[in-house]
This record gives C-alpha cells, sequence and structure tokens, in this order.
C-alpha cells in the first residue's frame, strides 16, 4: 500500500463537499509531476486530504477507488477516484506539520506548490498520531 496527500482550497473543493458526494473524481491536476503521482496511485491506498488557503490543515483521509483514467475535463491528463474513509479526530495544521522533527522530509513541506504528493509510511502514521 502507498500513501498520499491530496490539496484543495476549501472555498473551491472542501472535506465537507467531498463528504457530501461520498466519493468523486480527482481531477483538474496540470502538473506533470503531480500527474504521475496520480497515475501511481493503487486501488486502496490511503490518501490524506489537505485543506489549502486559509486554513492550511490536513482535515481527512480518502481511499483510492479507482486507478488513473483519462481526466474528464481533458483527457490529454490524468484523474483518479477517490471515497471517503474518515475525517480527522482532530485536523493537524501545517505549524504542526513543520514543528514535528518527524516530518522534516515531508515532500509537502518541499515541494509546497503541488497538488498530489506522496507520504511515506513512517511520516503517514505519525500524522495519523497526531490528529488523535
Amino acid at each position: 500500500m502507498n500513501y498520499w496527500m491530496v490539496k484543495s482550497e476549501p472555498e473551491s473543493y472542501s472535506w465537507d463537499d467531498f463528504v457530501a458526494k461520498k466519493e468523486d473524481v480527482w481531477d483538474g491536476v496540470r502538473n506533470y509531476q503531480a500527474r504521475n503521482f496520480l497515475r501511481e496511485m493503487q486501488l486502496g491506498d490511503l490518501v490524506f486530504f489537505y485543506h489549502s488557503g486559509k486554513e492550511k490543515a490536513i482535515v481527512g483521509i480518502a481511499e483510492v477507488s479507482q486507478e488513473q483514467f483519462p481526466d474528464p475535463t481533458d483527457e490529454a491528463w490524468t484523474a483518479v477516484k477517490l471515497k471517503v474513509k474518515s475525517p480527522l479526530a482532530k485536523s493537524i495544521p501545517l505549524t504542526a506539520i513543520k514543528a514535528e522533527d518527524g516530518l522534516s522530509d515531508l515532500p509537502m513541506l518541499k515541494q509546497s506548490r503541488l497538488s498530489v504528493l506522496p507520504v511515506a509510511k513512517d511520516e503517514f502514521d505519525l500524522l495519523l498520531k497526531m490528529s488523535t
């Protein structure tokens, strides 16, 4: 199993919007590296849902429910389908993520502009612990 993080501005598409749909296509990604990460996602992989913009916090967990397929908004790109797994007991703000030594290599801290990023198993486990 692999672990991931997707980022969205809550003003455009929030965790609550996602929960209301229960499952949705993750499309509109227009960065080659982020697209390649979408292509690596496998059925059942777990995905942190991060609110970018003003909030800057991980708020929930999704699961890959359909592997890569052509993005319906532009078939030259890639999309996946995600389904809601669970909200976090408490969100994890970016300030807490940056303050945690065990997360210093987290890709989101090094490539903050990417909307789809990998998360190592130990980082995923540490973030889960921080959310309780």
